[in-house]
C-alpha cells in the first residue's frame, strides 16, 4: 500500500529554504547573513540565536547575493531575469531592476549609487541606483557572463567564453582579456590587499593575475574537478576555492600553498561559499535550505543554522524514470531515492531508500524492469545501485567513478550490451559500467559537462548532449558516430523518437532542435521563446513534449511548428518520462505530475513537500 512520505513539509513558518541555498552574503558588523536560493527566496538569517525572517520571494530561481558595504542593502539575483534591491534595516524589498533578458546570475554594489550585474544574456549592465535605471550596457562576452566583481573603477567578468575580462567602469571600455582557457571559467575575485584578480577554472586550477599590469602571478593546482566559486579574504588576500572534487580549500596569499580545508558538510552546495568582512569566517548554504558558518583558521565546522529536527533535506526532484505499470522512480535533492505509484487512480509513496555512505544529492536515476534494480547518479561522483524487492528498495552497491557530479544514467537492453550502465558526466566523459560493476570505461566525448544521455530504443547507439552546446551520437563501445550542429548554448536534454529514426533537443539559445539520427540532418529548429527549457520527451512521431525552468509544458507540432503551452508547476520541469499511457513531469517545486499529453492537463500528482511557505500546495 502507498504510505506518506514522511518527510514531506508543509505549508507554515519559514524556517529554511525549501531549495538549494545558492548563495550566502555576511552583513558586516553583525551576525547577520542573508541568503538565496532555488526556491525562489531572500532570507535573513542570524548565525548567533538561529532566528530567521523571510525578507521574500523572486518569480523564479535566486542564483545570488550580495550585501552594500555599509550593511543597509542586499541585493538578490534571479532566473526572474530581475534584481531585487533589499532594504535591510526595515527588511523589505525597495527597488527592482529590470532590463535584462535572460538569468541574472551576479551582481556587485560599486557604491550606494552603482551597482554592475553578470547574465547569461551575455551582457554586463552598470545601474543607476536610485532611479532603478540603466546607466550603460558592456557588450563583449561571447556566452553566458557568471560572475562580476568590481574595484578602483574596474569592472572584472568571467563566464561560458572562457575568458577573464576587465573593462573601464566610467566608459564601458574593455582594458584587458585573459584567455581564452581551455575550460568554462565560472567565478572570479579581486584581492583588493595584493591587487590581483583571481579566477577560478572548470580544470580545477586557480589563475592569478596582476590587477594593474594583467601579468599572471600564479597558477595553483588547487582541485581535480571543476571549481565553482573562488572567494578572497578582504582580511589577508587569502584565496577560498571551491570545487565538484567535494574539497572547499584555503590558500595562501603570499606562498600560494595550501594553507587548509574546510571540515565537510555532505549537503554543501560548493557556488555559495564567501567569507565574512572581517575574514575570520566562511559562510556557505546546503543543498538542504541551511547556512553553514565555518572558522577559516581552523576550518571546524561551527554553527548550521535553519529547519528544525523533522526538516530533513529538500525533495526538489531532479529527475524521474516511469515505467509502464505506473511506478515511477525519483531522485532528489535531499539525497533519497523514492519509488512511487502514480496513475489516474493512485499517487503515493512506495519506498524510500537513502544509499550506502548517507545522503548525498542526487541528479540522476532510472528504474530497469528487466533487473529490477534502479541506479542513481549522485553530486558525490558515484552510481548508487538498488534492488527493487517484494518489500521496497535495497542498497546493493555504490560505485565511484572519479568523473564529477553524474547528471543523467541508463541501462541498456541491447544484444551484447544487456545490464551495462551508462552515466553522463561533469567531466565530459560517458562512462560505460558492466552489469557486475567490475569493469568501469570512461570515453571522453565531450569538452563540456554532459547534461543528459539517451540509449537508442533497438540499435546499439547513444546521444548526449553538453554544456558546451555539443550533441552527437555514440555506439555503446564508446566509438563517436555523428556530431549534430546548430546549438548556440548549453543543451539540457535530448530524445530519441519512439522509432529511433530522429533525435529531439532542447537548448539555452531557447530552439528546440530536431535530427535526423542516421546522417545528422537539422529537420527542424523551433523558436521556443524566452524562457530556458529544461526537458524534452519525443512523445510520437508528430510531437515532442518540452519541460521549461518556470514549470510550463510545451507540445510542439513537427508539421505545423506550432506550440500549445500549459503551465502545471511552480518551479522548473526537470525531467519528462513516459509513464503506463501517461507522461510524468518532475519539478523542482517537490511534485511529480502525471499529464495526459493530448490537453496536457495534469491527471494526478505526487507531492513531497511544498515549497512555497506562504501559499497552499496544489
Amino acid at each position: 500500500m502507498p504510505f506518506a512520505d514522511a518527510r514531506a513539509v508543509t505549508t507554515g513558518a519559514f524556517t529554511r529554504h525549501r531549495g538549494p541555498v545558492t548563495s550566502v552574503a555576511a552583513v558586516p558588523g553583525s551576525t547577520l547573513a542573508v541568503s538565496a536560493a532555488y526556491d525562489g527566496a531572500v532570507a535573513l538569517f542570524d548565525l548567533a540565536t538561529g532566528a530567521v525572517d523571510l525578507l521574500g520571494y523572486h518569480r523564479h530561481l535566486a542564483n545570488h547575493v550580495t550585501v552594500s558595504e555599509d550593511g543597509n542593502w542586499a541585493a538578490s539575483s534571479s532566473s526572474d531575469y530581475d534584481i531585487y534591491i533589499w532594504d535591510l534595516l526595515h527588511r523589505r524589498l525597495h527597488l527592482v531592476l529590470r532590463g535584462h533578458s535572460d538569468d541574472v546570475e551576479c551582481f556587485a554594489f560599486v557604491d550606494e549609487w552603482t551597482g554592475v550585474s553578470a547574465s547569461r544574456d551575455h551582457r554586463i549592465v552598470v545601474w543607476d541606483l536610485p532611479s532603478g535605471a540603466i546607466r550603460q550596457i558592456i557588450e563583449g562576452h561571447e556566452k553566458d557572463v557568471l560572475s562580476v566583481v568590481h574595484h578602483d573603477g574596474r569592472i572584472y567578468s568571467s563566464g561560458d567564453d572562457m575568458t577573464l575580462r576587465q573593462w573601464d567602469l566610467a566608459t564601458g571600455r574593455q582594458l584587458r582579456i585573459w584567455g581564452p582557457f581551455e575550460t568554462e571559467t565560472d567565478s572570479c575575485a579581486i584581492d583588493t590587499v595584493n591587487g590581483r584578480v583571481v579566477l577560478g577554472c572548470d580544470d580545477g586550477v586557480i589563475r592569478v593575475f596582476d590587477s594593474e599590469n594583467g601579468a599572471a602571478v600564479a597558477t595553483i593546482e588547487a582541485h581535480r574537478s571543476g571549481i565553482k566559486k573562488v572567494a578572497v579574504s578582504p582580511a589577508n588576500g587569502d584565496i577560498l576555492s571551491c570545487a565538484y572534487d567535494q574539497r572547499i580549500r584555503l590558500w595562501d596569499a603570499r606562498t600560494f600553498a595550501a594553507k587548509g580545508e574546510l571540515e565537510p558538510h555532505p549537503a554543501k552546495w560548493e557556488r555559495s561559499f564567501g567569507w565574512t568582512s572581517d575574514g575570520r569566517n566562511i559562510l556557505a548554504g546546503t543543498f538542504d535550505g541551511t547556512v553553514v558558518q565555518w572558522d577559516a583558521l581552523s576550518g571546524r565546522r561551527l554553527c548550521e543554522r535553519g529547519g528544525g529536527p523533522d526538516e530533513g533535506g529538500n525533495a526538489c526532484f531532479n529527475e524521474a524514470s516511469g515505467t509502464v505499470d505506473g511506478t515511477v522512480a525519483l531522485a532528489a535533492d535531499d539525497g533519497l531515492v523514492r519509488l512511487v505509484r502514480l496513475t489516474d487512480g493512485a499517487a503515493g509513496l512506495i519506498a524510500r531508500a537513502e544509499p550506502a555512505g548517507g545522503r548525498r544529492l542526487m541528479n540522476a536515476v532510472t528504474l530497469d524492469t528487466r533487473s529490477n534494480r534502479l541506479v542513481a547518479g549522485a553530486h558525490d561522483h558515484r552510481l548508487h545501485v538498488f534492488a527493487r524487492t517484494e518489500h521496497g528498495l535495497e542498497s546493493l552497491a555504490s560505485l565511484p567513478l572519479g568523473q564529477g557530479p553524474i547528471n543523467s544514467v541508463r541501462i541498456a537492453g541491447h544484444p551484447g550490451h544487456e545490464g551495462a550502465v551508462f552515466a553522463a558526466c561533469y567531466s565530459g566523459a560517458i562512462v560505460r559500467v558492466s552489469p557486475d560493476g567490475r569493469e568501469v570505461r570512461a570515453h571522453a566525448l565531450h569538452d563540456g559537462a554532459v547534461k543528459a544521455l539517451r540509449l537508442h530504443p533497438g540499435e546499439a547507439l547513444g546521444v548526449s548532449c553538453s554544456a558546451d552546446g555539443g550533441l552527437m551520437s555514440w555506439t555503446l563501445d564508446g566509438r563517436p558516430v555523428n556530431r549534430f550542429p546548430g546549438h548556440t548554448a548549453i543543451v539540457d536534454d535530448v530524445d530519441f523518437s519512439p522509432t529511433g529514426e530522429r533525435i529531439a533537443s532542447a537548448s539555452r539559445d531557447f530552439t528546440l532542435n530536431v535530427y535526423q539520427v542516421a546522417d545528422a540532418r537539422l529537420t527542424h529548429s523551433i523558436a521556443l521563446g524566452r524562457r530556458s527549457p529544461k526537458s524534452v520527451c519525443f512523445w510520437d512521431s508528430d510531437t515532442v513534449i518540452v519541460g521549461d525552468y518556470w514549470g510550463t509544458l510545451l507540445a510542439v507540432d513537427l508539421p505545423t511548428g506550432t506550440v500549445r503551452r500549459k503551465t502545471i508547476a511552480a518551479n522548473g520541469l526537470s525531467s519528462l518520462s513516459r509513464c503506463a499511457d501517461g507522461l510524468v513531469a518532475s519539478s523542482y517545486d517537490g511534485c511529480v505530475y502525471l499529464v495526459s499529453v493530448p490537453d496536457l492537463s495534469v491527471r494526478n500528482h505526487y507531492r513531497a513537500m511544498a515549497q512555497w511557505v506562504d501559499r497552499p500546495a496544489a
